[in-house]
């Protein structure tokens, strides 16, 4: 069976990302590649059809699927013509930076019967999986506390917001199952750079079953940090991506002992299982809205965080 052929829009830091995963995969190659940057062709191989303009990519045919890799201030109108022309798509977090084009790419999918898949990468991690999993067996969800970022990067077409906490909320509303009954967000840190703008937030997020978040993330931190902590009856579930043990659990009885367990987990790289997925839900002729509608209720989330920080100063 040949090699299913998708193609690639954009050639940034993520796109080069997603060139090595798939060159690391079987069973599936970059077939065509869309980028302004005129040294693209030193970045693929001769038998990648190259396009300066992404709409020549969809229009080309050739590939059965589609990765955008673009800055999110593009993503609806190339979700939207991918998805005009049939062909589904991966595309990064954010899924949009407005709601109401969030809202239409889902009503287009479901008309268009298509197949988007939102990247938050986390989700995806063997670790992350492994947290849900092992949570099943802890009793009620009690809370959330997570702490992401690092000194940049400082990215001019993505807000500070955005960027970060696309990751965290998602991994939030994941786990939960549905959308925050109330938000709440304060920034705690910003000023310029010479590379753009740094900031530090603190997101509060509460639940109709009175679960409730914490959320510190910005570009402004001292050192690079991903943990993600889920509080039960009967344990605290750690995800510590930057750690030898990404998944460990911390029990809650008093009992002497009673200590911390690192729980094994598989160690395939999060962005091969997010590509493995696309592929495979391709495949299968998969046309699971599961990705799409979560990638809207992250940006409906985030929106509300935004509109909560209006008019509020850092500390």
């Amino acid at each position: 069976m040949p090699d299913m052929r998708l193609g690639l829009i954009g050639a940034g830091r993520w796109g080069r990302v997603y060139m090595n995963t798939l060159d690391d995969m079987t069973g599936v190659t970059l077939g065509a590649l869309a980028s302004s940057n005129p040294h693209s062709r030193d970045l693929v191989g001769e038998d990648t059809a190259l396009h300066e303009d992404w709409r020549d990519l969809i229009s080309a045919g050739g590939v059965e699927g589609v990765i955008v890799a673009t800055p999110p201030s593009a993503h609806a109108e190339i979700v939207r013509a991918a998805l005009e022309a049939g062909l589904p798509v991966l595309v990064e977090k954010p899924l949009t930076l407005d709601v109401d084009e969030a809202q239409a790419l889902c009503d287009l999918a479901e008309q268009k019967d298509g197949l988007v898949m939102v990247d938050h990468i986390h989700l995806f991690s063997p670790a992350f999986r492994a947290l849900k999993r092992e949570a099943a067996t802890l009793g009620p969800l009690r809370g959330m506390e997570s702490e992401a970022g690092s000194q940049g990067p400082f990215r001019k077409a993505t807000p500070v917001l955005w960027d970060w906490g696309a990751h965290d909320i998602s991994m939030c509303l994941d786990l939960v199952g549905e959308a925050p009954s109330e938000v709440s967000a304060r920034c705690l840190e910003e000023r310029e750079t010479g590379e753009g703008s740094g900031a530090v937030f603190d997101l509060r997020l509460k639940f109709a079953d009175e679960t409730t978040a914490g959320i510190r993330v910005g570009n402004l931190l001292p050192g690079k940090r991903r943990r993600f902590c889920a509080a039960f009856d009967a344990g605290i579930l750690v995800y510590d991506d930057l750690a030898a043990d990404k998944l460990t659990l911390v029990p809650t009885s008093a009992s002497s002992e009673a200590e911390m367990r690192a729980i094994a987990v598989a160690p395939d790289l999060p962005l091969t299982c997010a590509v493995g997925e696309f592929t495979a839900a391709i495949a299968s002729g998969s046309r699971s809205r599961e990705s799409l509608q979560l990638g809207l209720s992250v940006v409906e989330t985030l929106a509300r965080c935004e509109a909560a920080l209006e008019g509020s100063q850092p500390e």
